[in-house]
C-alpha cells in the first residue's frame, strides 16, 4: 500500500493546485474506486482529504448526481445565509436603526446614531445569533453606508436629537400619506465663478489637463454663485436657484416660491399644505425672524399652510438634500471649471441619477440686503403656531385671511 500512497501523493501534489473543490472531490473518488478495497484509506492518507469528502464524491459518481460544470457546489448548495435561517433578523435590525420606519424600508427620512457593536448587542439580546461583521454587512444591504468624518459638528448632541428625527419622520410619512408636498431645503457651498480649479477629475486627452488659475481670488464682475436648493422628497426632484448677491432668508424663501410656481404647483394641484425640513442655522435657521416673516408672505401668496421642522443642532449634514441632490450635483461638475453662471446652471440642470433624479435650475438676479430686521409688530402679525414638542424647531404658519 505504501508505494500506492506515494504515487497518489505525487499525483495530488502536481494536479491539486489546478483543481477546485468539486474536481478534487471527484478525482479522489475516482482514485479510491480504482484501488478497490482500502482505496478510501489510501487516498485519505495521500491527500489529507476527509473520508466523508471522498465518500461523498463516490456517491455522486455512483448516482450521476453531479454538480453543473464550472460550479463548485450544486445550485443552492452551501450554508444558508443568516437572514434565510433567521427570517426576522433584517426587520429587527431596521427597526433598531430607525424605529419609526419599521416595515417601510423606502421611507424618505432614515438615520442611525448607533454603532455596529451596539446594534449587535441589542440584536443578541433579542435572541439573534449575529456578529458585528454580519450586522455591518446587513446595514449595507439596507442601503446604509459607513461615512468618513466630516467637519459638521455644530455643538454637543442635543438630548432630544433622536426624538426630533423620529418626530420629523412621522410628520413626513403623514404628509406623504395625505399626498401633500414635502421639501428639504438648504444652501449649497458658495462657488467662485471663473476658470478656477474644481475638485475631481474628468476624461481628457492624455497630457492635456484644462488650465485653470493658480490662485482663488474673486474675479471682478463675476463674483460668487450661491446655489439654494429645494429637494422634493416624494418625487425625487430638485430645484436650485443660483443667487449672485447674499444668502438671506428673503433669497431662500424666494427660491422656494420659484420652485412652487415652476415645479410644485403643477404636480401638487390639490395641495393645501407644505412641509419644509431645514437645518437649524443659516438663512433658513430656526431663530431667524426674517425667515418666518418671509414664509408668512409666501403662505399669503400661495394659500398654502406652511409647516416647518428643523433638524436638531449638530446634524446639518444629515439633511436629505445633502445626499439626494447636492452630492449628485458635485459629482456631475467634478473637474469642470465653473467659468460662468450659465455653465453652473447648465451643469446643475443636467444632473441625473439612475434612480431618476430630475433637477431644474435658474439664475436669481435679485438683490437681497443683509441686516434686515423684523419688528415685534411684524412678528406679532405672523400666524405662527408652535408645536407642543420643541416649538422652536416645529411650527406651522397659516395664510392670513386678509391677504
Amino acid at each position: 500500500m505504501a508505494p500506492t500512497v506515494d504515487v497518489l501523493r505525487t499525483k495530488y501534489a502536481r494536479l491539486g493546485p489546478a483543481l477546485n473543490e468539486r474536481s478534487r472531490r471527484l478525482w479522489a473518488a475516482t482514485e479510491a474506486l480504482a484501488l478497490g478495497r482500502g482505496g478510501i484509506a489510501a487516498v485519505e492518507q495521500a491527500t489529507g482529504m476527509a473520508r466523508s469528502t471522498i465518500s461523498r464524491g463516490i456517491k455522486e459518481l455512483s448516482s450521476g448526481d453531479l454538480p453543473e460544470p464550472e460550479r463548485t457546489r450544486r445550485r443552492g448548495g452551501g450554508r444558508k445565509r443568516s437572514v434565510e435561517k433567521d427570517t426576522t433578523l433584517l426587520a429587527d435590525l431596521d427597526a433598531l436603526v430607525e424605529p419609526t420606519t419599521s416595515g417601510a424600508p423606502d421611507a424618505p427620512f432614515r438615520w442611525t446614531s448607533k454603532s455596529v457593536r451596539k446594534l449587535t448587542g441589542e440584536l443578541q439580546a433579542m435572541g439573534h445569533e449575529v456578529s458585528h461583521q454580519l450586522v455591518a454587512d446587513l446595514l449595507h444591504e439596507l442601503d446604509y453606508s459607513l461615512q468618513a468624518n466630516r467637519k459638521t459638528r455644530e455643538g454637543p448632541p442635543h438630548p432630544d436629537r433622536d426624538a426630533q428625527f423620529g418626530y420629523i419622520s412621522d410628520r413626513v410619512q403623514r404628509f406623504q400619506k395625505e399626498r401633500q408636498p414635502i421639501i428639504s431645503v438648504d444652501t449649497k457651498k458658495k462657488e467662485l465663478v471663473g476658470d478656477f480649479k474644481n475638485a475631481g477629475r474628468e476624461w481628457r486627452p492624455q497630457g492635456s489637463p484644462e488650465p485653470v488659475r493658480v490662485h482663488d481670488f474673486v474675479i471682478a464682475g463675476q463674483g460668487k454663485a450661491i446655489p439654494y436648493g429645494i429637494y422634493d422628497l416624494t418625487r425625487n426632484e430638485g430645484w436650485v436657484s443660483v443667487g449672485i448677491d447674499h444668502d438671506t432668508a428673503s433669497f431662500a424663501v424666494n427660491a422656494i416660491h420659484r420652485w412652487w410656481e415652476l415645479m410644485g404647483r403643477e404636480v401638487y394641484p390639490e395641495a393645501k399644505s407644505l412641509l419644509i425640513t431645514a437645518d437649524g442655522g443659516g438663512s433658513n435657521g430656526s431663530r431667524v425672524r426674517l425667515w418666518k416673516w418671509e414664509l408668512q408672505q409666501f403662505a399669503n401668496r400661495t394659500g398654502l399652510t406652511v409647516t416647518v421642522s428643523h433638524l436638531p443642532p449638530g446634524t446639518s449634514k444629515w439633511n436629505k438634500i445633502e445626499h439626494r441632490l447636492f452630492s449628485h450635483i458635485a459629482m456631475n461638475w467634478r473637474g469642470k471649471p465653473l467659468v460662468s453662471l450659465a455653465v453652473i446652471v447648465s451643469l446643475i440642470g443636467s444632473t441625473q441619477t439612475e434612480k431618476g433624479l430630475r433637477v431644474r435650475s435658474e439664475i436669481d438676479p435679485g438683490e437681497y440686503a443683509t441686516g434686515v430686521s423684523v419688528t415685534d409688530a411684524q412678528m406679532a402679525s405672523i400666524r405662527l403656531e408652535r408645536d407642543a414638542f420643541h416649538g422652536e424647531w416645529n411650527y406651522t404658519i397659516q395664510p392670513n385671511e386678509s391677504a
